[in-house]
This record gives C-alpha cells, structure tokens and sequence, in this order.
C-alpha cells in the first residue's frame, strides 16, 4: 500500500501491548513510516477478547500510558530508556529499523471516561470502534476534555446497490462486536435491545454517505468504514470510491 499510494495515511488502528510487546510495535512503525515517506500513524488500544488468547490485562490505565512511554521513546531515539510497571526499557535500547519522524501521530481507541481523558492528554484521536452512533459523540468529546484531539469512529460497514442485502449482511457480521461495545454504549438505556444502526453503516451508497454525514454534523472529525464492506471486498471499495465519496466531497 504505501509503494502504490502517495497522500493517504497507512496505520494499524489498533494494536495493543498485551499481545505485541511495544519495542515490536515500534519497530513496526518506523519501518512503515519510512517505507511511506512518513504517512504512518500509530493505533494502541487496551485490546479486546484476549481471554480467549488466556491474556491477562492487567492494571491496563498503567499498561497502555508506559507502551506509549516506550514507542515514543523509541521513535525519538533519546536512550534514556523508561522505567515502568509492566514495560521497561533500558538506557540505551534503539530501534534497528530507520527512523524518518521522531514522532508519528497517535491514536487511542477506547470506550472508557478515563483513558479517554488520558488519552486527551497524549494523543492526536480517540476512536470509539464498533460505533455509528452520533448521540455517544457530545459524551465522548466531553470525556476527553481537549478541542484539539479528534474523534473516530469505525465500524461494520456494508454497501450494496441492494441496500436490504447489504443490512441483512451487517447482522451476522456485527453480532460478535455487540458483546464487547453494546454495555459500554451509555446512551442505551439497562436491557435495551441494540439497534443495528447504532453499531454499523449498511445500505446502499446514498444511505452510507448520509450515515458518514451525520456522523459528521455530531462532532465526528473522521469515519472509517470497516469490513467487509461489500458482496467482496473489492466490490465494496469500488463502491464506496466510485458512489460513496463523490457524494461526501
């Protein structure tokens, strides 16, 4: 991607340091950065479902701020090294990959007040994943407390000329997604059932742009349209090039 692009920024959004330890997530980065010409961007979150890996997140309001600690320290190439809880780094330790920023932007996902509040402090965005719900926007932006911090949102998203199929096709996909987000959602009321709008973008081109559009009128600085996008995924990212983005500009 990064040899056949030259404007769009390239990143994983996201990682977490509980399955990869942040001297691999640096490295990555820098190596990605430079292969890029210095359109990389960085995602770290707490993670999801890794107690089916047996991974224990544990103290993650520590864990996630010292793996920030480290890629920062890593990607600036200072040496000083860092001295945490869970993550160490011993004075002197470099990266063995080129670095062509000492910083790349950083994005933090989360659906919780106190590390987006964190988050406001070190970071360029906050994405709420699984989301397409404007009323969680007011409620977020005041959670991180800082003009300058974008909001993300991402989620399932769904495009077809046959806007019945394609939201047929969001409720099989989206199901797994609903346990981890739904009970974070405060805007949905104990025992509410989830709305599928709520939590994925489907439907045909115009009914996806419209979504994008009030996503934006709430406060929203960017939406990604996630997988799977489409009947393939090609098929969906023609559709949302040729029909969704021209409706957008």
């Amino acid at each position: 991607m990064a040899r056949v692009t030259e404007r769009i920024r390239l990143g994983p959004a996201a990682l977490n340091p509980f399955t990869l330890h942040p001297y691999e997530i640096a490295g990555q980065i820098a190596m990605l950065d430079a292969v890029s010409s210095g359109r990389a961007y960085l995602g770290l979150a707490k993670g999801a479902w890794l107690d089916q890996l047996g991974i224990e997140e544990e103290r993650p309001l520590s864990a996630l701020p010292e793996a920030v600690a480290v890629v920062n320290a890593l990607l600036a190439g200072d040496g000083e090294g860092i001295s945490g809880d869970r993550f160490t780094l011993a004075p002197g330790t470099t990266l063995a990959y080129p670095r062509v920023r000492p910083r790349v932007p950083l994005l933090i996902g989360t659906w919780g007040r106190k590390t987006a509040r964190w988050a406001g402090t070190v970071a360029d965005e906050v994405k709420v994943g699984g989301t397409a719900n404007a009323a969680l926007v007011p409620l977020v932006r005041a959670w991180i407390d800082s003009p300058d911090v974008r909001i993300v949102t991402g989620c399932v998203t769904v495009v077809d000329e046959d806007g019945e199929w394609a939201r047929e096709r969001a409720v099989g996909v989206v199901a797994p997604y609903l346990d981890v987000v739904a009970r974070h959602d405060p805007t949905l009321d104990a025992g509410e059932e989830p709305r599928l709008d709520r939590f994925c973008i489907a439907g045909t081109p115009a009914e996806v742009a419209e979504r994008v559009v009030e996503l934006w009128d709430a406060g929203v600085d960017r939406v990604e349209l996630g997988t799977p996008q489409g009947r393939t995924p090609l098929a969906g990212v023609e559709l949302i090039c040729d029909r969704v983005l021209p409706l957008l500009r």
